[in-house]
């Protein structure tokens, strides 16, 4: 599939809900700007560091993560010597399923104003890649979600593209149902320049009160690459790839507190959301 880059819309990508159209829809009543403060274990593996790479789980070994009950780094960030980086996050969500996540990976990408929901300090805009095509369509494995966000103060043009969860090793009959477990696996690059930078993975399972999330990321170094089938357009294509490739403390620590807020705040008011719009 050829991958394009979103149209302008009406309206210029902003942050927040500040505009007519943005509070009339069905879900604005959601929108909180009001997130809760970094949850305790996150801000130590902030003030921890980089750790050693043997302690976050390779992305060879991902499918580990459906065998374990806990691996050795649930929330941090390891540098490594190509210029990756990994990061782990771990995200308790009371009250809430594993079906619940694929619900909202289907449901949230086709409208900039219910991705905001999810991080309401941070994400600016989001577009299906084949929008124009597939409207509608009730699935996330397969597509392509083009979406803007801040990561730290930096706004990164993100190229989400949904594989299925064997793609990265893991063994998808451990995930038949969608109740006790999912897990969400993803291509990811820039969506305005044909580069991807690395693979992020969102296990979740059932516990005695909900769900919790395991959300692993390798970005950088030898999992950077142009994008098969995309000739370069820009002169400066070499440079920018150079800079996806080689990953720093202050990006792998902007990537893990960017995902315990966005999870974090979502879980909260999912099962509220889920009730209100899963059959729409």
């Amino acid at each position: 599939m050829t991958l394009r880059r979103r149209p302008v819309r009406p309206t210029e990508p902003h942050l927040g809900y500040r505009t007519a159209e943005d509070i009339a829809t069905p879900f604005a009543a959601f929108f909180n700007p009001a997130m809760a403060p970094l949850a305790p274990h996150v801000a130590a593996a902030v003030n921890s560091g980089p750790q050693a790479g043997d302690l976050l789980t390779a992305l060879e070994d991902a499918g580990s993560l459906l065998r374990t009950e806990r691996e050795a780094t649930e929330t941090g960030y390891a540098l490594l010597p190509d210029g990756s980086m990994r990061v782990a996050v771990h995200t308790l969500m009371p009250g809430v399923t594993p079906a619940m996540w694929d619900w909202w990976f289907s449901w949230h990408g086709d409208d900039t104003r219910k991705y905001k929901l999810w991080h309401p300090r941070a994400h600016v805009s989001a577009q299906w890649a084949d929008d124009d095509v597939h409207h509608g369509l009730r699935t996330y494995v397969g597509r392509t979600s083009f979406v803007d966000e801040y990561l730290g103060s930096r706004l990164t043009h993100a190229s989400i593209r949904f594989v299925p969860p064997h793609e990265l090793g893991l063994d998808e009959d451990a995930l038949a149902d969608p109740e006790e477990a999912t897990a969400i696996c993803a291509r990811v690059g820039l969506s305005n320049q044909p580069i991807d930078a690395g693979y992020l993975l969102h296990h979740v399972r059932r516990t005695p009160d909900g769900a919790e999330m395991r959300s692993r990321f390798w970005v950088g170094g030898r999992h950077a690459a142009l994008r098969t089938g995309k000739p370069g357009r820009s002169r400066a294509l070499p440079a920018i790839a150079g800079r996806v490739a080689a990953m720093d403390a202050q990006r792998a620590t902007d990537l893990m507190v960017h995902c315990a807020q966005e999870m974090a705040h979502l879980a909260s008011f999912l099962p509220a959301i889920h009730e209100r719009f899963r059959n729409d």
